[in-house]
């Protein structure tokens, strides 16, 4: 049973174009990484981990010199193929977005995934996905993309919220 998250929020709409917009978010009682380029490279790398650890290996993660590519153990089909780390830092907050590239799960390419933590000492942790258009469509995407898309969100943010407490 995942535990209470504060101030969890998760929200999902759907463009006429069959795009996806997901936005998950969840305040935590501290900043959870720098606000540097080491920290907004250690959002993503956190939740490409989670990725891994939620599927117990079944989906791996592995950066490549284009970016991460998520396969089925390691070496099967490429389910989605992301950019390279963008990566933000600033008074207002932290954010490493990745553009979504191709893969198996996605129509075509197109849109992004963006992991960021803004405001002060009790900021907001967000797993943006923006213009994301799936190949799994209705009640398809609903009972299986989108619900590991939340799921993973949610352990993510546990993890990184439990590793940074004192």
């Amino acid at each position: 049973m995942p535990r209470e998250l504060e101030g969890w929020r998760s929200v999902q709409d759907r463009g006429p174009d069959g795009a996806i917009g997901s936005d998950e978010r969840v305040k935590a009682t501290r900043p959870v990484v720098e606000r540097s380029e080491r920290g907004a490279r250690r959002l993503g790398e956190r939740y490409w981990l989670e990725i891994t650890r939620a599927s117990r290996g079944t989906v791996r993660t592995r950066e490549t010199e284009e970016g991460v590519e998520m396969r089925l153990f390691g070496r099967g089909p490429c389910l989605l193929r992301f950019g390279r780390a963008e990566t933000a830092h600033g008074p207002e907050g932290v954010s490493c977005r990745y553009a979504i590239r191709g893969g198996i799960l996605t129509r075509h390419p197109g849109g992004a995934i963006r992991l960021s933590q803004t405001g002060g000492d009790e900021p907001e942790l967000r797993a943006a996905v923006t213009g994301f258009v799936p190949r799994l469509h209705g009640a398809l995407y609903e009972q299986i993309q989108r619900r590991l898309h939340v799921a993973i969100s949610r352990r993510y943010f546990e993890r990184v919220i439990d590793e940074e407490r004192p």
